[in-house]
């Protein structure tokens, strides 16, 4: 007789919090009873910040092509892909541009070739290569299959390989398959300065997700992406709470264990009872003072730090002249990225459309005042400011602990931290994206299930391409 649905606790509210609510309930049925923690707002670091009445997206800006968890959400929600407004990127060396992108095609092919070669065939066959094997998650998890620690999930995409790239750096990987030095410098380190704050060091894996987004198509969500969270919060109609979770104490109940969830609210203290508890937000010390009481052995510390990151919302004027172009009107770029320059104050900034676009929207002229996004590790001061804008009318500024210090990590935090409770963020310190949240929110979710009903066939098999073919 299978076993009663477990009454469960999601701690977070962000994509990870509402996709694994949205995952469990998909596994253990209706009649599951969801808990979600969340002191903030719903949507976590999907956030969106209002200049003149119109909303635009702080962070997690766009998705890909491939992210098939998200496209299902999108789906399944009724939501809609915003409307693509075209704009040209170039990559600035804090004295010139070292690429610029143009209208033609074949144009941007043959400058590439021009600069680096074949470098970048190379580098495209190399995250072609890597999305491939990680593309087999979907397979995998569509036939019910699991993975009780991240180390296992990536073997079974890619082998030790893929392990292995969680522990060497990027630049040398793509060093090694042929890839320019040159290339590294100015291409790669763009990419990565712009996506995860960091340079080339970052682990391979992580920077070839952070390139697979670079390279293909991709897209955002009409109205803002944070409207998946809220979206897979009510389709469960899970109960959320408005508390911080300050720690989880094991008590046991009939021989199995029973987490009591302790909380902070408006109200003050409290604490309740669950079968099963998922922890969605970080549990670095920098990040959390989340404590475990009664575990045996004790739930040890998370080791590693989090990236700093400053987003500047600036509505103004760009001073087109500090990248070279006097006249405003001539400057043809929407964003721009940067080289690991000494000197270079800003990761990348952007020209920003609003999280709403209209079939007669047109994106601002270089001479008018427009919506930037401006992404560093330090807050802006005045005179960095002054550089890069003629004048403005605002700035809103938000810092956050972005992303892990990839070139910290040793080992990858575990997924199962006691019998029945899970650590779904440990995931973005193999890579950070929407999709990898995604991902382990439904890995979490089948290894729950598979675990609650002693389905230990589903967990961590071996050889699964071949299992997969042969259920087929």
């Amino acid at each position: 007789r299978p076993r009663p649905s477990p009454p469960a606790a999601v701690v977070g509210a962000g994509l990870g919090g509402s996709a694994v609510a949205y995952f469990l309930q998909q596994h253990f049925g209706p009649q599951v009873q969801l808990d979600v923690y969340e002191p903030a707002g719903v949507g976590g670091r999907l956030a969106t910040v209002t200049v003149n009445k119109q909303q635009y997206e702080s962070r997690g800006g766009s998705i890909h092509a491939l992210s098939l968890h998200m496209q299902d959400f999108v789906k399944i929600l009724g939501l809609k892909h915003r409307r693509e407004v075209a704009g040209k990127s170039a990559i600035f060396s804090g004295e010139h541009f070292v690429l610029e992108e143009t209208d033609w095609y074949l144009l941007n092919l043959f400058r590439l070739w021009w600069h680096y070669g074949i470098s970048f065939l190379r580098l495209q066959m190399w995250v072609e290569e890597v999305m491939e094997k990680f593309m087999r998650i979907y397979k995998y998890q569509a036939h019910g299959y699991a993975f009780s620690s991240l180390e296992e999930l990536l073997r079974s995409l890619g082998g030790d390989a893929f392990v292995n790239m969680t522990q060497r750096s990027v630049a040398e990987s793509l060093l090694e398959v042929g890839i320019t030095q040159r290339f590294v410098d100015d291409v790669i380190a763009a990419v990565l300065r712009s996506s995860y704050g960091q340079s080339v060091l970052v682990p391979a894996f992580a920077g070839a997700m952070s390139l697979a987004g670079a390279q293909g198509s991709t897209w955002a969500v009409e109205g803002g992406n944070k409207l998946v969270c809220s979206g897979l919060l009510k389709l469960t109609k899970a109960n959320v709470i408005p508390a911080r979770v300050t720690g989880v104490s094991l008590h046991s109940s009939e021989g199995r264990a029973l987490y009591q969830v302790h909380y902070e609210g408006s109200e003050g203290q409290g604490s309740a009872f669950y079968d099963m508890v998922v922890v969605t937000t970080p549990l670095h010390p920098s990040r959390s003072n989340f404590t475990f009481k009664n575990f045996e052995p004790p739930i040890a510390d998370f080791p590693g730090a989090f990236q700093p990151s400053v987003t500047s919302v600036v509505h103004g004027y760009l001073n087109s002249s500090y990248f070279g172009f006097p006249d405003p009107k001539l400057f043809p770029f929407a964003s721009i990225l940067t080289t690991d320059t000494p000197e270079l104050f800003f990761n990348a900034m952007d020209n920003i459309c609003p999280v709403n676009i209209s079939a007669t929207f047109r994106r601002k002229q270089p001479q008018e005042a427009a919506v930037w996004r401006v992404l560093s590790q330090q807050p802006l001061d005045k005179q960095q400011l002054k550089t890069l804008f003629r004048s403005y009318y605002s700035v809103q500024v938000t810092e956050w602990q972005a992303y892990p210090r990839y070139d910290a990590a040793k080992s990858l935090p575990p997924i199962v931290l006691h019998e029945n409770l899970f650590y779904l963020s440990g995931v973005e310190w193999v890579a950070s994206s929407m999709e990898m949240i995604a991902v382990a929110a439904k890995n979490v979710a089948l290894l729950a299930y598979n675990r609650w009903h002693q389905d230990l066939e589903k967990i961590d098999q071996k050889d699964l391409m071949h299992k997969v073919k042969t259920e087929l």
